[in-house]
């Protein structure tokens, strides 16, 4: 699944979501409207087949492993514990600047979630 793929008006509807993001002391809230716009997005699929878009560019997703995820009961939810290796300078510090966390909800009606929540992470295991 590609963003750019998806219809005007369904992109328009997923830019009036807004998600938290907290980056290297740099806060959210943040829109989705404002990512399409001034960044390139686009759905991350994990290993068992989930579609999650997160703010985060393709040519970037070579650079990240999903260490774990985990999807709510009833299907509405995604938490996903990623490493996003692709500003470390050191891998040394790996675990101090490449975790990320993101909280994803399904979107309504479609077969894919998008991030409500996403932020640094110290990786823990």
């Amino acid at each position: 699944m590609k963003v750019a793929q998806l219809p005007a008006d369904l992109r328009e509807r997923i830019g009036r979501i807004r998600y938290d993001s907290f980056f290297e002391k740099h806060e959210g809230p943040w829109d989705w409207a404002g990512n399409f716009r001034y960044g390139s997005p686009e759905f991350l699929r994990l290993p068992d087949g989930h579609d999650l878009l997160l703010p985060i560019p393709e040519e970037n997703h070579k650079n990240v492993t999903v260490l774990r995820f985990h999807v709510s009961a009833d299907g509405s939810s995604i938490t996903v514990f990623l490493k996003d290796t692709t500003h470390v300078v050191d891998p040394k510090i790996e675990r101090f600047e490449a975790g990320r966390i993101a909280v994803c909800d399904r979107f309504a009606g479609h077969d894919f979630y998008v991030a409500i929540l996403f932020h640094e992470w110290f990786i823990t295991f």
